[in-house]
């Protein structure tokens, strides 16, 4: 099995765009007790999970990611956040809970990328890749305001997390994410290689793990998205090992 990096495709002529933040998100930290790092982390992005029902107090806390808080304050919100987000997340700095709010203006293709760590779709592109057999797709709707008056049906995409870089892209002197706030403390591999044993089998797109900012499509994905004609990505090669 073939992997792919999806990015945006310029080339496209789509002109959509969304001013439109997620509705909560942890704040980010002042320095982590573990290895002195301090803000959040890019990508840890959850749409699908709902915290109206917090307390107003938290909630607000929540509404207001942009700050930054003491790593005591940080695990006292994660674990009120802990029983709504799905088993599999990582709930660290930074991370993003439920739908993008705001507004959104241009033209949208069937899939769709408002910076490199997020994806988007029409739903009827969610629908016809769930059609043929695309594993792992779970949108959520967007809380945005259009000015048209039948505007598309957008999507965000609830990406799992899966997959490790093989050692022979990173630094041999490389110390490991830090175990209390997840700060990696080495840059993007170039060229990147994926160890082949850390990739799932049972979903076709999906955020590495060891580098959530990357988000990977399987060749099954890949193909489905050709064959059905659908624009507004494209697809670079991954090496896997």
């Amino acid at each position: 099995m073939r992997f792919y990096q999806v990015e945006e495709d310029r080339a496209a002529g789509y002109t959509g765009d969304l001013r439109a933040v997620p509705r909560w998100g942890f704040p980010g930290i002042t320095a982590c007790p573990g290895c002195g790092a301090g803000g959040g982390q890019a990508g840890l992005q959850y749409p699908c999970v709902d915290l109206s029902s917090l307390p107003e107090l938290e909630r607000k806390e929540l509404e207001d990611p942009g700050r930054q808080v003491g790593f005591e304050d940080f695990l006292r919100l994660r674990e009120r956040v802990r029983p709504h987000a799905p088993g599999w997340a990582r709930l660290e700095p930074g991370a993003d809970f439920g739908p993008l709010t705001g507004t959104a203006s241009g033209t949208f293709g069937p899939l769709f990328m408002q910076n490199p760590w997020s994806l988007y779709l029409r739903r009827e592109a969610l629908e016809q890749l769930q059609g043929v057999g695309v594993r792992g797709l779970t949108g959520c709707p967007l809380a945005v305001r259009f000015r048209e008056k039948s505007p598309p049906g957008l999507l965000a995409l609830q990406l799992e997390l899966h997959g490790r870089f093989h050692p022979d892209c990173l630094p041999p002197d490389r110390t490991p994410p830090c175990p209390k706030c997840g700060s990696v403390r080495h840059a993007m591999p170039e060229p990147p290689i994926l160890d082949a044993a850390s990739l799932p089998e049972h979903t076709d797109l999906f955020r590495l793990d060891a580098w959530t900012t990357l988000i990977v499509a399987s060749q099954r994905l890949v193909e489905a998205v050709q064959r059905l004609a659908l624009d507004g990505v494209s697809f670079r090669e991954l090496r896997v090992r």
